[in-house]
């Protein structure tokens, strides 16, 4: 029988007693996304890296369309990791999609989490009345209808522009890999989910320290989202990077540690 930490590729690193920082991958990621973060970690940190089901080495086994029809599905996994772990007092680092997941497992578990760090968070994608989420219904569903068609066309043309830095082309190369490597029927249902999700009712009622950070020239969580997102948490901290594009943890690794060290500090 596969365990829980199998089945996530849980990865644990850094000072056994130290305080965990759990990293979480976006859509079409995996935990290797942190390795230029995830180390400066270590030396002060217990640090726990992990793949969503259906992402990098995880267990393709356990994926059950009907779980994780929701993003509370991925969450229950993470309460699950860090109960196993033995885990208090988290810093759950989530990136993209993964800001929401984390804010839902707080949700089902506060106990477990002392702080969460969101980058590059949207709450919706699709634009609604006043709100701006950086897409229009027909957008999305032309996303989604590419993706359908054609998984790894759209990955090969899709990641270049979330990645941004077109003046560093092995960055959008590396994201493109890793599109391409998820399993096309799985990656179809997390983009759905994904990219449907509505998590603005969640806000407000987070009760630890937040920080928000805010990439330059980001498509997939533009600065209006990410104002949003920090005036609706209440004390949460908006940090701006200079970092362009929607995975400063790759592109601008030293300036994404620094703010969230400085986050922790504070």
């Amino acid at each position: 029988m596969v365990t829980v930490l199998e089945r996530n590729c849980v990865r644990v690193s850094g000072v056994p007693d130290g305080r965990p920082v759990v990293f979480v991958h976006g859509f079409g990621c995996d935990q290797a996304m942190w390795r230029f973060v995830a180390p400066d970690f270590e030396v002060d940190h217990r640090v726990v890296l992990l793949d969503l089901v259906g992402a990098g080495n995880s267990d393709l086994s356990a994926y059950d369309p009907e779980k994780y029809a929701s993003l509370r599905g991925y969450a229950d996994d993470i309460v699950e990791v860090c109960r196993e772990l033995g885990l208090s007092d988290v810093v759950l680092v989530g990136h993209s999609v993964s800001a929401m997941i984390g804010v839902l497992a707080w949700q089902q578990a506060p106990e477990l989490f002392g702080a969460l760090v969101m980058v590059g968070p949207n709450p919706r994608y699709i634009d609604d009345g006043d709100y701006v989420g950086g897409f229009s219904r027909t957008d999305i569903a032309g996303l989604l209808d590419a993706l359908d068609a054609n998984h790894l066309g759209w990955s090969r043309q899709m990641a270049p522009v979330i990645m941004g830095n077109q003046d560093d082309p092995a960055l959008a190369a590396e994201l493109t890999n890793s599109f391409c490597r998820t399993d096309p029927d799985i990656a179809r249902q997390f983009a759905r989910v994904t990219f449907l999700s509505d998590n603005r009712a969640d806000l407000p009622g987070i009760s630890v320290p937040v920080l928000v950070l805010q990439c330059s020239d980001d498509v997939i969580a533009p600065e209006v989202v990410g104002r949003y997102v920090h005036e609706s948490i209440p004390g949460s901290v908006f940090t701006h990077l200079a970092a362009t594009g929607h995975v400063p943890h790759l592109s601008a690794p030293e300036e994404t540690t620094a703010a969230i060290r400085s986050f922790l500090a504070g």
